[in-house]
């Protein structure tokens, strides 16, 4: 079992970058439009060396620079995120000529990529996905739908999962890799209370080929899931990271706001609730990073704790940054504040990338299927 602590370096790092996402990404992310794409400021974590740094880690230096930079400003770690959301499965199961005209692009901040998983009918039963994949001379041809999509639909390509074989579930899905300029590809943004940009996609018999499968046909769902299981840790840090934000504002403000004769803190129904915040942030934080070293090692079992880490962890950040905007009183409910942005961006890791219910299920499903017998 892989222990987990941070050394001096990785401390350092961490502290660096939460400088960074305040002094550096955060005006970038002031000035950015919601809802759309801020290119400005991926263009600065390409220049920065973070997206270069994103594309080369293991699942615990993702964590690290997720956290960290959720500390600072929460649209730099999305920004960061979806980019490599998008672009891992051309890292893992790209051509060399895909690699070659795409990662580049990436790394400098110049491309911009989605994930598109998700439909209408299929979000977290991802094996049930419907878009078709209809054999053509030269390949297939996509019809059908994806929704709720980051970065659509103002993405450069998509790493796109459709159904090349009907009735296999799971086994009839192949990855493709489609630049947004295909003939027959259309998107439309959705209005959502994320800040950075959603959408749908149709596919009008969108040409694509063998030269654009990613890996395999019909082991794309594969894919997908080496993709999200690399991911989900890395989601429960981005939770972290926004917890221990809504942590430190609140043990600052009820340590200097007075209230019935003495500081908040003071009140024994108010500081246990902050004592409650810090144990959970770091049961969560030991969670997620145990889980991201044993993926980087290769330990077994990495899905079940994959999954316990972005449940425990996001749920663990609701209740932080809840009970925040409760000890902080209405100030914290006005727009503009800390936890008012955080009030907002909490609550959507509990959905994407496996709903809390799907990463339960997960667990379950593990536990049962490696249970000893009884004698």
């Amino acid at each position: 079992m892989t222990a987990f602590s941070l050394d001096p370096a990785q401390t350092a790092w961490c502290e660096e970058l939460r400088t960074l996402a305040g002094e550096r990404l955060r005006p970038l992310a002031e000035k950015g439009e919601p809802g759309h794409v801020n290119r400005p400021l991926i263009a600065a974590l390409g220049e920065l060396g973070l997206l270069d740094r994103l594309l080369g880690s293991g699942a615990l230096d993702l964590c690290l620079l997720r956290e960290s930079l959720a500390r600072g400003c929460t649209e730099a770690e999305t920004a960061l995120a979806l980019q490599g959301l998008g672009t891992y499965p051309v890292v893992q199961a790209g051509t060399a000529a895909h690699r070659a005209r795409w990662l580049p692009e990436v790394r400098a901040g110049r491309a911009v990529a989605a994930f598109a998983l998700s439909e209408p009918g299929a979000g977290s039963d991802a094996a049930a996905l419907a878009l078709d994949a209809r054999p053509a001379p030269d390949g297939w041809r996509l019809t059908g739908e994806k929704c709720w999509i980051s970065n659509a639909p103002e993405a450069d390509f998509y790493t796109v999962f459709a159904r090349t074989t009907r009735g296999a579930g799971a086994r009839g899905v192949t990855a493709f890799l489609v630049p947004a300029d295909r003939p027959g590809l259309t998107g439309t943004p959705l209005d959502m209370l994320s800040p950075h940009p959603i959408g749908a996609l149709a596919f009008d018999g969108v040409p694509v080929t063998h030269d654009d499968v990613l890996g395999e046909p019909d082991r794309g769902f594969r894919v997908a899931m080496n993709t999200l299981n690399l991911f989900r840790p890395s989601v429960g840090a981005f939770a972290l990271g926004m917890a221990g934000a809504a942590l430190e504002a609140t043990v600052e403000h009820t340590a200097t706001r007075r209230a019935f004769g003495g500081p908040l803190g003071d009140l024994q129904a108010v500081s246990h609730q902050v004592a409650e915040m810090a144990t959970r942030t770091e049961a969560a934080r030991l969670l997620v990073y145990a889980a991201a070293a044993a993926y980087d090692a290769g330990e077994p079992g990495v899905p079940r704790r994959a999954a316990m880490a972005k449940l425990y962890a996001t749920e663990t950040a609701q209740f932080v940054v809840d009970t925040a905007v409760q000890l902080h009183g209405a100030r914290a409910l006005r727009r503009g504040h800390l936890l008012e942005h955080l009030y907002r961006e909490v609550r959507a890791p509990r959905i994407y990338e496996g709903a809390s219910e799907v990463q339960r299920t997960i667990i379950a499903k593990d536990l049962y299927a490696n249970r000893e017998p009884s004698a």
